[in-house]
């Protein structure tokens, strides 16, 4: 299992992003991620700060609602990233939290639309990653005879990432279609709860029956652990990965970023390193 962790707290400057991956690659951390908000900080030219300031880790973020966003943008944006970071970029996408400023913007807010134009999304980026002249006619988006003139370095892709809600036939027929999950389960009424251990068996054996992609499949955890007690840590994240999941991601939502290593803190959960 590898180990990532989200660069988003209270008070985090700015500037200091770059010096913070630089740190988390340093203490062991297998990827860096930050937040893609509706305004604020920007998240692709803070990732491409990163990236120029490290060479190991991984980099992206959590996550970009591709409905809030032009995907022929988004595909040049990926690209040209996966360049500067040689090949470590990973891209996270989902249908978003509209309480995170749509409506603000007048952005989509009906859930079937959003999931609507994040699957035709999907597709183009798919096509314009080609390097080839690529065209697209949809209920959203029509693309004719665009090119990018130029391929990402990974292949066959770039990674993607999907929050994907277990157990819903539609949701899953997308993930199958990517990358990695970051998964979830939804009651009747609509809102969400973590999966668990034994989801994760269940998930991994869904997608290795149904995907038809040769690429690696990752199953992404969200969680936190203390990183004062590292066998307290690895208590909390062993279950994860025997059940088959690849990626924990380390969620400090309530850190201070703090300069003092000996105080608790974004930075001093940096340092403490991942639960291996």
């Amino acid at each position: 299992m590898k180990y990532g962790i989200t660069l988003a707290g209270m008070g985090v400057p700015l500037r200091e992003l770059p010096a913070l991956a630089l740190q988390a690659e340093n203490s062991g951390w297998d990827g860096v991620f930050i937040w893609d908000e509706t305004f604020g900080p920007d998240a692709w030219v803070s990732m491409t700060a990163i990236a120029v300031q490290t060479t190991r880790i991984r980099i992206g973020a959590l996550l970009t609602p591709l409905s809030r966003r032009r995907p022929w943008k988004v595909a040049s944006e990926a690209a040209t990233l996966d360049h500067f970071s040689h090949g470590r970029l990973i891209v996270t996408v989902g249908l978003g939290a509209v309480d995170t400023g749509f409506v603000n913007v007048g952005e989509e807010t009906d859930r079937k639309v959003r999931a609507q134009m994040l699957d035709e999304s999907l597709a183009i980026l798919d096509g314009l990653w080609s390097g080839e002249s690529f065209s697209y006619s949809g209920t959203h988006y029509n693309l004719q005879d665009v090119s990018l003139g130029f391929r990402p370095l990974q292949m066959p892709r770039i990674p993607i990432w999907v929050a994907g809600a277990w157990r819903r036939q539609k949701s899953m027929q997308r993930v199958i279609r990517c990358d990695g999950i970051l998964p979830e389960e939804k009651r009747t009424d609509g809102t969400s709860f973590n999966v668990s251990p034994e989801d994760v068996r269940l998930i991994q054996a869904y997608v290795q029956e149904r995907r038809l992609l040769k690429a690696p499949f990752d199953i992404v955890i969200q969680n936190e652990s203390p990183g004062n007690d590292p066998t307290e840590a690895r208590t909390l994240s062993q279950p994860w990965e025997k059940a088959g999941a690849t990626w924990w991601i380390e969620n400090p939502w309530a850190s201070k970023w703090i300069v003092d290593k000996d105080e608790s803190g974004l930075q001093a959960r940096i340092l403490q390193g991942p639960p291996r």
